[in-house]
Protein backbone atom coordinates (compact mmCIF):
# COMPACT_ATOMS: atom_id res chain seq x y z
CA UNK A 1 0.00 0.00 0.00
CA UNK A 2 2.90 2.22 0.33
CA UNK A 3 4.22 1.70 -2.85
CA UNK A 4 1.12 2.51 -3.76
CA UNK A 5 0.93 5.65 -2.06
CA UNK A 6 3.95 6.71 -3.58
CA UNK A 7 2.97 6.03 -6.83
CA UNK A 8 -0.10 8.58 -5.93
CA UNK A 9 2.87 11.13 -5.13
CA UNK A 10 4.61 10.76 -8.74
CA UNK A 11 1.63 11.47 -10.52
CA UNK A 12 0.30 14.64 -8.56
CA UNK A 13 4.11 15.74 -9.07
CA UNK A 14 3.41 15.07 -12.46
CA UNK A 15 0.36 17.13 -12.42
CA UNK A 16 1.57 19.32 -10.66
CA UNK A 17 5.10 20.34 -12.48
CA UNK A 18 3.83 19.46 -16.19
CA UNK A 19 6.32 16.52 -16.44
CA UNK A 20 4.65 13.55 -17.94
CA UNK A 21 5.25 10.38 -16.41
CA UNK A 22 5.42 7.13 -19.00
CA UNK A 23 2.63 5.15 -17.38
CA UNK A 24 0.42 2.40 -19.04
CA UNK A 25 -2.71 1.63 -16.61
CA UNK A 26 -5.84 -0.13 -17.91
CA UNK A 27 -8.58 2.19 -18.95
CA UNK A 28 -10.69 1.08 -15.84
CA UNK A 29 -7.79 2.33 -13.10
CA UNK A 30 -8.22 6.08 -14.79
CA UNK A 31 -11.99 5.45 -14.30
CA UNK A 32 -11.59 4.69 -10.44
CA UNK A 33 -9.18 7.41 -10.20
CA UNK A 34 -11.86 10.13 -11.25
CA UNK A 35 -14.71 8.05 -9.27
CA UNK A 36 -16.17 6.63 -12.24
CA UNK A 37 -18.66 4.12 -11.90
CA UNK A 38 -17.11 1.10 -13.55
CA UNK A 39 -18.93 -1.18 -15.62
CA UNK A 40 -18.97 -4.60 -17.55
CA UNK A 41 -17.25 -3.63 -20.92
CA UNK A 42 -14.59 -2.14 -18.99
CA UNK A 43 -13.59 -5.35 -17.79
CA UNK A 44 -14.08 -6.47 -21.30
CA UNK A 45 -11.04 -4.38 -22.18
CA UNK A 46 -8.46 -5.86 -19.93
CA UNK A 47 -10.19 -9.65 -19.40
CA UNK A 48 -12.57 -10.13 -22.61
CA UNK A 49 -12.00 -13.96 -22.26
CA UNK A 50 -13.27 -14.03 -18.58
CA UNK A 51 -15.85 -11.99 -19.41
CA UNK A 52 -16.80 -14.43 -22.20
CA UNK A 53 -16.55 -17.46 -19.97
CA UNK A 54 -18.79 -16.11 -17.31
CA UNK A 55 -21.55 -14.68 -20.26
CA UNK A 56 -21.53 -18.59 -21.31
CA UNK A 57 -22.28 -19.74 -17.92
CA UNK A 58 -25.26 -17.44 -17.31
CA UNK A 59 -26.16 -18.58 -21.12
CA UNK A 60 -25.70 -21.96 -20.49
CA UNK A 61 -29.03 -23.41 -21.76
CA UNK A 62 -28.20 -21.97 -24.84
CA UNK A 63 -25.40 -24.46 -25.27
CA UNK A 64 -28.39 -27.14 -24.33
CA UNK A 65 -26.60 -28.03 -20.91
CA UNK A 66 -29.23 -28.93 -18.49
CA UNK A 67 -29.20 -29.23 -14.44
CA UNK A 68 -28.11 -32.71 -14.81
CA UNK A 69 -25.02 -32.26 -16.53
CA UNK A 70 -24.34 -29.21 -15.66
CA UNK A 71 -21.19 -29.67 -13.35
CA UNK A 72 -19.83 -32.06 -16.04
CA UNK A 73 -19.15 -29.29 -18.10
CA UNK A 74 -18.26 -26.71 -15.82
CA UNK A 75 -15.00 -27.49 -13.80
CA UNK A 76 -16.26 -24.81 -11.07
CA UNK A 77 -18.25 -26.18 -8.17
CA UNK A 78 -18.02 -23.42 -5.93
CA UNK A 79 -18.40 -19.63 -5.71
CA UNK A 80 -14.51 -18.94 -7.19
CA UNK A 81 -12.95 -17.08 -10.07
CA UNK A 82 -10.05 -15.87 -11.33
CA UNK A 83 -8.21 -13.04 -9.91
CA UNK A 84 -6.50 -10.13 -11.80
CA UNK A 85 -3.21 -12.22 -11.69
CA UNK A 86 -5.18 -15.72 -13.05
CA UNK A 87 -4.93 -17.02 -9.22
CA UNK A 88 -8.52 -18.91 -7.89
CA UNK A 89 -9.93 -17.05 -5.31
CA UNK A 90 -13.18 -16.22 -3.46
CA UNK A 91 -15.14 -14.62 -5.12
CA UNK A 92 -17.62 -13.72 -1.42
CA UNK A 93 -16.35 -14.71 1.70
CA UNK A 94 -16.70 -18.07 2.04
CA UNK A 95 -17.08 -18.47 -1.49
CA UNK A 96 -14.83 -21.80 -1.21
CA UNK A 97 -17.74 -23.54 0.60
CA UNK A 98 -20.83 -22.20 -1.21
CA UNK A 99 -21.42 -24.33 -3.97
CA UNK A 100 -22.04 -23.63 -7.79
CA UNK A 101 -25.24 -25.26 -8.98
CA UNK A 102 -27.30 -24.44 -12.24
CA UNK A 103 -30.16 -22.71 -10.24
CA UNK A 104 -27.67 -20.02 -8.62
CA UNK A 105 -25.61 -19.68 -11.69
CA UNK A 106 -26.91 -16.59 -12.58
CA UNK A 107 -25.54 -14.73 -8.85
CA UNK A 108 -22.53 -16.41 -9.35
CA UNK A 109 -21.54 -14.51 -12.70
CA UNK A 110 -23.08 -11.51 -10.94
CA UNK A 111 -20.44 -11.68 -7.98
CA UNK A 112 -17.94 -12.41 -10.38
CA UNK A 113 -18.34 -9.45 -12.16
CA UNK A 114 -18.84 -7.27 -8.75
CA UNK A 115 -15.13 -8.94 -7.44
CA UNK A 116 -13.60 -8.27 -10.33
CA UNK A 117 -14.73 -4.64 -11.08
CA UNK A 118 -13.67 -3.44 -7.44
CA UNK A 119 -10.92 -5.79 -6.77
CA UNK A 120 -8.26 -2.89 -6.61
CA UNK A 121 -10.11 -0.72 -4.88
CA UNK A 122 -7.65 -0.38 -1.85
CA UNK A 123 -5.39 -0.10 -3.98
CA UNK A 124 -6.75 2.84 -5.95
CA UNK A 125 -7.86 4.61 -2.69
CA UNK A 126 -3.81 4.43 -1.63
CA UNK A 127 -3.04 6.40 -4.98
CA UNK A 128 -5.28 9.06 -4.38
CA UNK A 129 -4.37 9.62 -1.05
CA UNK A 130 -0.69 9.71 -2.32
CA UNK A 131 -2.36 12.15 -4.96
CA UNK A 132 -4.07 14.21 -2.67
CA UNK A 133 -0.87 15.30 -1.05
CA UNK A 134 0.00 17.10 -3.99
CA UNK A 135 -3.20 18.06 -5.73
CA UNK A 136 -6.67 18.70 -4.77
CA UNK A 137 -8.51 15.29 -5.25
CA UNK A 138 -12.09 15.58 -5.22
CA UNK A 139 -11.35 17.67 -8.10
CA UNK A 140 -10.51 14.58 -10.20
CA UNK A 141 -14.35 13.81 -10.49
CA UNK A 142 -14.56 16.77 -12.71
CA UNK A 143 -12.33 14.81 -15.24
CA UNK A 144 -12.74 12.51 -17.60
CA UNK A 145 -10.60 9.52 -17.37
CA UNK A 146 -9.02 10.51 -20.87
CA UNK A 147 -8.53 13.85 -19.46
CA UNK A 148 -7.04 12.30 -16.16
CA UNK A 149 -4.87 10.34 -18.22
CA UNK A 150 -3.15 13.35 -20.70
CA UNK A 151 -2.61 15.34 -17.52
CA UNK A 152 -0.23 12.54 -16.03
CA UNK A 153 1.06 11.28 -18.93
CA UNK A 154 0.85 13.37 -21.51
CA UNK A 155 0.73 12.45 -25.26
CA UNK A 156 2.16 9.04 -26.11
CA UNK A 157 2.74 10.90 -29.58
CA UNK A 158 5.81 12.62 -30.53
CA UNK A 159 4.51 15.39 -33.02
CA UNK A 160 6.94 17.04 -34.78
CA UNK A 161 4.44 19.87 -35.30
CA UNK A 162 4.45 20.25 -31.81
CA UNK A 163 7.92 20.23 -31.57
CA UNK A 164 8.04 23.29 -34.82
CA UNK A 165 5.68 25.71 -32.27
CA UNK A 166 7.97 25.80 -29.75
CA UNK A 167 11.78 25.09 -31.25
CA UNK A 168 14.20 28.25 -30.95
CA UNK A 169 16.88 28.29 -33.03
CA UNK A 170 20.21 30.17 -32.32
CA UNK A 171 22.99 31.30 -35.10
CA UNK A 172 20.92 29.41 -37.62
CA UNK A 173 17.90 30.07 -39.65
CA UNK A 174 15.01 27.35 -40.21
CA UNK A 175 15.14 27.79 -43.71
CA UNK A 176 18.80 26.73 -43.99
CA UNK A 177 19.22 23.04 -45.70
CA UNK A 178 20.81 21.16 -42.43
CA UNK A 179 17.53 22.21 -40.28
CA UNK A 180 15.33 21.14 -43.37
CA UNK A 181 16.90 17.92 -43.53
CA UNK A 182 16.86 17.36 -39.96
CA UNK A 183 12.98 17.86 -39.93
CA UNK A 184 12.39 16.02 -43.08
CA UNK A 185 14.20 12.65 -41.27
CA UNK A 186 12.19 13.35 -38.05
CA UNK A 187 9.05 13.40 -40.13
CA UNK A 188 10.22 9.95 -41.22
CA UNK A 189 11.00 8.52 -38.04
CA UNK A 190 8.63 5.90 -36.36
CA UNK A 191 6.59 7.42 -33.24
CA UNK A 192 9.27 4.53 -31.43
CA UNK A 193 11.82 6.03 -33.07
CA UNK A 194 11.39 9.88 -32.08
CA UNK A 195 10.27 8.80 -28.53
CA UNK A 196 14.05 7.61 -28.59
CA UNK A 197 15.18 11.30 -30.27
CA UNK A 198 13.19 13.09 -27.22
CA UNK A 199 14.83 10.61 -24.79
CA UNK A 200 18.52 11.13 -26.18
CA UNK A 201 18.02 14.98 -26.40
CA UNK A 202 16.06 15.80 -23.67
CA UNK A 203 15.50 12.85 -21.26
CA UNK A 204 12.08 13.09 -21.30
CA UNK A 205 10.09 9.94 -23.59
CA UNK A 206 6.54 12.33 -23.61
CA UNK A 207 5.46 15.96 -23.82
CA UNK A 208 2.81 17.48 -22.46
CA UNK A 209 -0.72 17.49 -23.70
CA UNK A 210 -0.62 20.89 -24.02
CA UNK A 211 1.77 22.54 -25.76
CA UNK A 212 1.56 26.12 -23.65
CA UNK A 213 3.14 23.52 -20.67
CA UNK A 214 6.28 23.02 -22.39
CA UNK A 215 8.75 25.04 -19.90
CA UNK A 216 12.04 23.67 -22.00
CA UNK A 217 12.36 24.42 -25.24
CA UNK A 218 13.20 22.37 -28.36
CA UNK A 219 16.58 24.20 -29.05
CA UNK A 220 18.50 24.13 -32.63
CA UNK A 221 21.86 25.72 -33.00
CA UNK A 222 24.44 25.71 -35.12
CA UNK A 223 28.30 24.88 -34.27
CA UNK A 224 30.59 25.88 -36.49
CA UNK A 225 33.73 23.37 -37.53
CA UNK A 226 36.54 23.24 -39.56
CA UNK A 227 35.16 20.65 -42.23
CA UNK A 228 31.71 20.92 -41.87
CA UNK A 229 28.59 23.08 -40.47
CA UNK A 230 27.06 20.79 -37.75
CA UNK A 231 23.68 21.31 -35.70
CA UNK A 232 23.45 20.51 -32.80
CA UNK A 233 19.88 19.96 -30.82
CA UNK A 234 19.22 19.96 -27.03
CA UNK A 235 16.32 20.96 -24.53
CA UNK A 236 17.38 24.07 -22.59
Amino acid sequence: MLQFKFLGILMGVAIRTKKPLDLHLAPLVWKQLCCIPLLLEDLEEVDLLYVQTLKSILHIEDSGITEDNFHEMIPLDSFVGQSADGKMVPIIPGGNSIPLTFSNRKEYVERAIEYRLHEIDRQVAAVREGMSWIVPVPLLSLLTAKQLEQMVCGMPEICCDVLKKVVRYREVDEQHALVQWFWQTLEEFSNEERVLFMRFVSGRSRLPANTADISQRFQIMKVDRVSSNVIRISYR
